[in-house]
């Protein structure tokens, strides 16, 4: 899909450099206040996060407000040409709010009221928080909405969390009704009669709890996407006054990725938060040198969820948090090695940032983020061995404007559903440890970026008909609309791959009948007739093209119609029977994986997609494993990165003159890439 025109997602024409400044808490303090402009130039900062958690300093009574402290922080940054990223304070209210109003408290799943404290404890649904946020929003706005230095606004701080308090429950029941319009069709839906859980009445409908019902799947699918939805109402009331006073300004609210595997995070459905936002962030916190596995397999996994979150909007993304050396919240809180900042601030801009920001600019110096990574560490000082990686990743940034704006056009997209991870993760069937929806998507995705084919992660809503392949895993619950527009996708020329455990369910999570849905048999020339679940111990293998590949954890048993047989299982009472199948439809193709196979087998099998349907890299560059090369496009110029995530030096090789775009150096052939070394070309399209 060729999006080569430039997209700025601000109005900076120059790659954003900075971080989360919270000078609220330094007010006692002007001469760090002083030392911190002194510091930001230093560091080749541009661009600073100000106010996210500044309510109880900007109303420290109610109706009581005090603006002069971030009026001067205003003209501090403007006057050494930054721009500022106001946040909104909904993330963590002050105290009197809560003693107050405590209906603005959270209520936990065992219907629990929660005390003041922490910080994203507040109802979304409360009509006293609803008010008091957006008659905050409305006096930052009229403030600064004008200030020639107001770059963007950063709308509260992570979004996450639920609450289960009688204003959520009624904002619950409502949602149901409207959905729904009638308790049959509810019924219906949620297959009431299993275990008598039929509702006579809407009063009698809670949220999910561990106290109460926690079984019915279709009223925990839908009280996921309530939350979501409940979610999004209340941003969308923050941003009221915004878009009224300032309707110019772009509006984004900082996204998030979850768990150590470092997977896309799973309590909101951001496909559906993208519309609202003018741009992505997110927050990326990668835990680089662990001990589980390779540099190279965490880079491939943020490579992943940087072009989810790109291809949300088709555009450029921002990086709204990252570490210049370490968190204060893994169980092991390593430091970066000496290079790893700066090559891993280049692999966010190489799949489509176009920032570098922090959290932090300055360690606080007390609370539990004091020794969370920063700028500017206790010392103060700009000798510090991660205040000079910084500035260097600034210097580097300064020499990259012409990325600005640049896009990652891709021929091959992977589908990723939020509701499908629900849903499949809540099934009580298969292996309970072993689903993995994400990282299965990971796993497929891993050829490509080690091949440096660009991949879109595109949702079910997304346009499919500009891809040459197409990669669905795992699609447990599929709706008669997406199969619908998967069955005109392969008939229109597309090829597309689906593997085990795939359309089992619809949108309701209640489960087909009468075998694959019949537009899925026809697609496919199969019916998968039976799913085996392994234990971790157990092992089959399948033979595919005259190999044989590792097969573990899923194997499908495949009942063939007139789909061609590619590959067979070759133990168990199934040998010898299809495990992976591929079939001409129309048009277009489509391929079933039945098993749950090794990298090799993908790295095999879509190697033999990408030379069929001639997907190659954007550059020819020769490396090893362990490098990445991945390339940014406008109408005339390709911007390459050349990444070394392995602990070696490597060599790679351009067959093709490239210019250095640090150096200006022009030159081809062997290149020597160091340990964490990253190195940045351009090339004439």
């Amino acid at each position: 899909m060729k999006k080569l025109d430039k997209t700025y997602v601000t109005n900076a024409r120059f790659m954003l450099h900075g971080g989360d400044y919270n000078p609220d808490q330094w007010l006692n303090r002007p001469d760090i206040l002083e030392d911190d402009i002194k510091l930001m130039k230093l560091a080749h900062t541009n661009a600073f996060s100000v106010g996210i958690f500044a309510w109880s300093t900007l109303e420290p009574e109610e109706g009581i407000y005090n603006f002069e402290w971030l009026d001067q922080i205003f003209e501090n940054i403007h006057k050494i040409g930054g721009r500022v990223i106001l946040a909104t304070p909904s993330g963590a209210r002050p105290a009197w709010m809560s003693q107050k109003y405590p209906e603005v408290l959270r209520v936990n799943e065992y219907r629990q009221k929660q005390l003041h404290g922490g910080r994203h404890n507040h109802c979304f649904t409360s009509p006293v928080y609803r008010e008091k946020t957006q008659k905050m929003n409305r006096l930052l706005a009229e403030r600064y909405g004008s200030h020639p230095a107001l770059l963007m606004w950063h709308v509260s701080n992570e979004y996450g969390g639920e609450c289960h308090c009688d204003f959520c429950q009624k904002a619950f029941r409502n949602w149901l009704k409207e959905k729904y319009k009638n308790l049959k069709a509810l019924n219906d839906a949620w297959w009431g009669p299993f275990w008598s859980h039929t509702f006579s009445d809407w009063s009698q409908i809670e949220s999910p709890s561990p106290i109460g019902e926690n079984a019915v799947h279709g009223l925990k699918l839908d009280w996921k996407r309530f939350v979501t939805d409940q979610t999004i109402s209340f941003f969308k009331n923050e941003i009221v006054p915004l878009k009224e006073i300032t309707p110019n300004i772009p509006i984004t609210t900082n996204f998030m990725a979850d768990t150590f595997d470092l997977i896309p995070f799973q309590s909101l459905d951001y496909s559906k938060f993208a519309k609202h936002l003018d741009v992505i962030s997110w927050d990326a916190y990668p835990a680089w040198h662990n001990d589980w596995e390779s540099t190279a397999d965490l880079a491939m996994k943020v490579g992943f969820i940087d072009d989810l979150y790109r291809s949300l909007k088709q555009q450029p993304f921002l990086l709204m948090e990252s570490t210049p050396s370490y968190v204060n919240w893994h169980p092991v809180n390593k430091a970066k090695r000496p290079g790893m900042h700066l090559l891993s601030s280049m692999q966010m801009v190489a799949h489509g940032s176009d920032s570098i920001m922090y959290f932090q600019w300055r360690k606080s110096r007390g609370s539990s983020e004091k020794f969370h990574g920063a700028v500017v560490d206790h010392d103060n000082s700009s000798e510090n061995r991660v205040f000079k990686e910084v500035a260097k990743v600034g210097e580097t940034l300064e020499k990259l404007a012409d990325v600005v704006g640049t896009n990652r056009p891709a021929e091959v997209a992977i589908l990723y559903d939020w509701e499908n991870n629900w849903a499949l993760n809540d099934a009580q069937g298969f292996g309970m440890e072993s689903k993995r929806y994400p990282q299965t998507l990971q796993e497929h995705y891993r050829t490509f970026w080690e091949h440096d084919i660009p991949v879109d992660i595109i949702t079910k809503e997304q346009d499919f008909s500009g891809y040459k392949l197409l990669i669905v895993p795992m699609l447990y619950l599929v709706s008669e609309e997406t199969i619908a527009r998967l069955k005109g996708y392969v008939a229109g020329g597309g090829h597309l791959v689906m593997t085990y455990i795939s359309g089992l369910v619809n949108e309701f999570d209640l489960t087909y009948l009468g075998g694959w849905h019949p537009d899925l048999q026809e697609i496919f020339g199969i019916n998968p007739v039976e799913t085996d679940t392994l234990y971790p111990k157990d092992v089959n293998y399948v033979e595919f093209n005259g190999k044989l590949y590792t097969l573990k954890d899923y194997a499908t048993v495949i009942n063939r119609k007139d789909a061609t047989i590619e590959g067979v299982y070759k133990q168990d009472f199934y040998k010898g029977t299809p495990a992976v199948t591929s079939h001409s439809y129309k048009n277009g193709k489509a391929y079933y994986i039945g098993g749950r196979l090794d990298h090799s087998f993908h790295q095999d099998f879509y190697q033999k997609l990408m030379d069929e349907l001639s997907i190659k890299p954007v550059v020819s560059v020769k490396h090893e494993k362990g490098v990445s090369v991945q390339v940014r496009q406008d109408h005339e110029k390709n911007y390459i990165f050349v990444m070394n995530f392995t602990e070696q030096n490597q060599v790679v090789f351009f067959d093709h003159v490239v210019k250095d775009l640090i150096t200006g150096e022009e030159l081809s052939g062997n290149l020597d890439v160091g340990m964490y070394e990253v190195k940045m070309f351009e090339q004439a399209r």
